[in-house]
C-alpha cells in the first residue's frame, strides 16, 4: 500500500475548499496554527471565491484541488470546510500522479467523499480531521484535536482514551480504520467511491439529522452487508439530532446499536470525532488499535 510521506518543518500545506465558500479571514487562526507547527501555508484560488453557496464553480474548485494535488512542493492538502460540493467534482479529479506520489488529504464531513473515494480505488491513507474553519479559539478540546492532526502529519504516535457508554460492547481489535460522515457514506452507496468495510474498524459521525433518517441509513448499511463483518464499530459525535412531533422512540445510540446487536465485534460510542470541538485526527486506511473495556475505551495508532 503506498503511503504519503510524513511532513517535516518547512514543508508546505495547501488549503483549498472543495465544497462551501469561505474567506481568508475565517481561516486565519488555522493558518497561524499550522505556521506555529513550522509549516508553510499555500492558499488555493477557492479560498475567497464564491459561486452561490460554493467556493467557486465546479471547474474552479476542481482545478484548485487538482493544482494542489499535482504540485510537488505541496506535501498535504487541508480542506478548509465541508458543507456540500465535493461529490460534484470527485469523478473529474485526475489521481494518476497522486497514486505514484501520494500526499495527505485532511478534513471531515463532506470531505468523507475524498476519503472514501481514495480508499475504495487506491487504498491510500488519508487523515480524518477537523478543518481550518473549525479553529476559533484555544481551549483544551480544540488543542487536543489540533495536536492529534499535527501528530498524524508528522508521524508521531496518536493515543487517546475516551469515556464509556452504557451500550458499548467490550473487546479489542487491531485493524484498518475506514469511515467518516454517515450521510455522505450513505450517498456514495453503489458508486465507485463506495467503501469496503469487511474486517475493518468503521468510524461514523453525523450532524443535524432526524432520528428516523439515522435508522434509514443504518438499515442501508446493514442490508448491504457493511455491518456484518466489521472488526469494530466506533461512533463519534451524533450532533444536533432531531426528532419528529411524534417521537421516534429511541435515542440515536439505541438506534445504531440495534442494527449491530446480533454481531460480536467491539462497539463504542463517544469516539472523539465529529462536529464538535474535540474532533481528533485519525488516519483512515491504516491500522489502529481500539480497545473497549468496562471502564473506558482507548485508541492507538502509530
Amino acid at each position: 500500500m503506498p503511503q504519503p510521506d510524513y511532513l517535516k518543518k518547512g514543508d508546505k500545506i495547501a488549503i483549498v475548499s472543495t465544497a462551501r465558500k469561505i474567506s481568508v479571514a475565517e481561516i486565519q487562526l488555522a493558518i497561524n496554527l499550522a505556521e506555529s507547527w513550522g509549516f508553510q501555508i499555500q492558499l488555493g484560488n477557492s479560498i475567497g471565491s464564491s459561486f452561490h453557496q460554493f467556493a467557486g464553480n465546479d471547474n474552479l474548485r476542481l482545478n484548485d484541488f487538482q493544482t494542489a494535488l499535482d504540485d510537488d512542493s505541496v506535501k498535504a492538502i487541508w480542506c478548509a470546510r465541508g458543507g456540500y460540493g465535493t461529490v460534484k467534482i470527485v469523478d473529474e479529479i485526475d489521481f494518476r500522479k497522486f497514486k505514484k506520489h501520494p500526499k495527505w488529504i485532511c478534513g471531515f464531513s463532506d470531505v468523507t467523499v475524498l476519503h472514501s473515494h481514495i480508499q475504495a480505488l487506491f487504498n491510500i491513507p488519508t487523515i480524518h480531521s477537523f478543518m481550518p474553519m473549525n479553529v476559533n479559539g484555544s481551549d483544551l478540546m480544540l488543542m487536543n484535536a489540533a495536536d492529534s492532526l499535527r501528530k498524524c502529519l508528522v508521524g508521531e504516535k496518536n493515543v487517546f482514551t475516551f469515556s464509556n457508554h452504557a451500550l458499548n460492547r467490550i473487546g479489542k481489535t487491531k485493524s484498518e480504520m475506514v469511515g467518516g460522515n454517515l450521510s455522505i457514506l450513505y450517498s456514495l452507496a453503489a458508486s465507485q467511491s463506495d467503501l469496503n468495510t469487511a474486517g475493518k474498524i468503521l468510524l461514523l459521525e453525523d450532524l443535524d439529522e432526524y432520528l428516523y433518517h439515522i435508522d434509514r441509513m443504518m438499515m442501508q448499511l446493514k442490508r448491504s452487508g457493511k455491518l456484518e463483518n466489521l472488526a469494530a464499530l466506533a461512533i463519534g459525535g451524533m450532533t444536533e439530532m432531531k426528532d419528529n412531533l411524534i417521537p421516534f422512540g429511541k435515542s440515536v445510540e439505541e438506534i445504531i446499536f440495534e442494527h449491530v446487536a446480533e454481531y460480536n465485534y467491539p462497539v463504542c460510542f463517544n469516539f472523539p470525532i465529529g462536529h464538535q470541538k474535540d474532533n481528533r485526527a485519525v488516519k483512515l486506511g491504516m491500522e489502529a488499535t481500539l480497545e473497549v473495556t468496562n471502564e473506558q475505551a482507548s485508541f492507538k495508532q502509530n
